[in-house]
């Protein structure tokens, strides 16, 4: 059993003062600060991301096709003719917005995790609405990515409902400060999207075991789906997904981002998504302000010596054990 899970909700003004960022505060002083905005098409672009992580040598889900144009919608069934399951995404989505998710294809027969079928028309549909950029940032013309299906490493059984688990870690000038899983269910539609009902927990740095899980920011000790005990998380390879995300500001030269990663069962570690604006409820997840940690880091200075994407990790897991908040 989670020993936070039991502790009543902390009031705003306790939260503040324990360290919790806001979003004024992220976006005048971290994002805005230490974020290049000509270097967001980077990672505002999710082909542009694919390109940037293979380049430094980094597994990604493997890309089936993109549409661009409204007249090769129709096309996407002969490209996917062959894949037993597939994503279709908006380049330039976020949030988890206009991801359609396809388990099964057999014979032209699309089903979505939960089993229910999507018709060619509505797959083609949903292209379009893609296109028209419907979900994308600031509504703008987009493409339709499509990718292989992520198989999740089986070590994730029965704490993701209808959907691949995802990591999201927080990089500041390269070191992994926070981190949490995702965790879809039945509410949020085999998505890992916390506002749409999916599982966050706050996983500590330094084990890779989880801390304590909440859904639509209430506290929660069991998954709503499938009743496993979220305690029992552990994120097998965690050095290695910290060091993959550390390498993402070598990567992008972003100072503050989140990384999103899948661990697959049969490819291990890749990057899914990396985000110049990442959201704050890692925070609430582990019940821990990120401020603290972030002007740790800061005050760290410029070292002579650059540490490695490895020193940098193994420096988190030293001062940011579990919910320790560094003082200021």
């Amino acid at each position: 059993m989670f020993s936070l899970l039991t502790k009543k909700f902390t009031s705003p003004f306790k939260l503040n003062r324990a360290g919790i960022m806001g979003m004024n505060r992220r976006n005048i002083s971290y994002i805005g600060r230490y974020n290049n905005r000509k270097l967001f098409p980077l990672v505002d672009d999710k082909l542009k991301t694919k390109t940037l992580a293979q380049h430094a040598g980094a597994t990604v889900p493997e890309l089936i096709g993109v549409i661009s144009e409204q007249h090769s919608v129709p096309s996407i069934h002969d490209m996917v003719k062959d894949w037993p399951g597939f994503v279709i995404k908006p380049a330039q989505g976020s949030g988890g917005k206009g991801i359609l998710v396809v388990t099964s294809n057999q014979d032209g027969i699309y089903k979505k995790p939960s089993g229910t079928e999507v018709s060619k028309i509505e797959v083609e549909r949903h292209i379009t609405n893609t296109l028209a950029g419907l979900f994308s940032l600031g509504g703008k013309n987009d493409v339709a990515v499509v990718e292989n299906l992520i198989q999740f490493d089986d070590v994730f059984d029965g704490f993701s409902y209808e959907g691949v688990p995802d990591i999201r870690v927080i990089v500041f000038k390269g070191y992994p400060v926070m981190a949490m899983m995702r965790l879809s269910t039945s509410a949020s539609d085999g998505k890992a999207n916390l506002h749409q009902g999916a599982v966050g927990v706050g996983i500590d740095i330094a084990t890779g075991k989880a801390l304590r899980a909440v859904q639509f920011n209430r506290p929660i000790e069991h998954h709503p789906d499938t009743g496993r005990a979220l305690s029992e998380l552990h994120v097998p390879h965690w050095e290695q997904l910290l060091t993959l995300a550390a390498s993402a500001w070598e990567m992008t030269s972003l100072g503050y981002l989140g990384t999103d990663m899948v661990l697959d069962k049969e490819k291990g570690p890749m990057v899914l998504e990396l985000n110049a604006r990442p959201g704050l409820a890692i925070q609430i997840a582990n019940d821990c302000g990120l401020l603290p940690r972030l002007r740790h880091i800061e005050r760290m200075g410029v070292l002579a010596t650059p540490p490695t994407p490895e020193e940098r990790v193994a420096y988190c897991a030293k001062h940011f054990v579990g919910t320790y908040t560094p003082s200021n």
